[in-house]
């Protein structure tokens, strides 16, 4: 039986580049209890937030509205459980324009 562990990924100044918040799964599975996406813009912004599988991005949130000193939080209440080669991306509107924050449970 698989034990699991608390973890948290964080980015900085996430902008419209996507940031590879949690890299490819190696093996076993990640399953993500939180995801946080905060404006530290002076403008609103939208963000996308999506898993990777197969080359195929699998959008949990498109270009949400995120208003100024707001936070958006992608995934709340559920589980969305990565498994072995996904990976989890966020992007933004503007440049520099958002901090995210996801808390997970690792297989270990």
């Amino acid at each position: 039986m698989a034990t699991y562990s608390n973890t948290s990924y964080v980015a900085k100044n996430v902008g419209t580049s996507a940031v590879n918040i949690i890299p490819a799964i190696s093996s076993g599975t990640v399953a993500i209890s939180s995801c946080i996406i905060a404006n530290t813009s002076a403008s609103p912004i939208t963000t996308s937030v999506y898993l990777a599988r197969s080359s195929v991005n699998h959008y949990l949130v498109y270009q949400a509205t995120v208003p100024v000193g707001g936070s958006l939080e992608a995934i709340q209440g559920n589980r969305v459980v990565m498994v072995t080669g996904d990976s989890l991306y966020i992007q933004n509107s503007a440049a520099s324009s958002a901090d995210a924050i996801v808390s997970a449970l690792t297989a270990v």
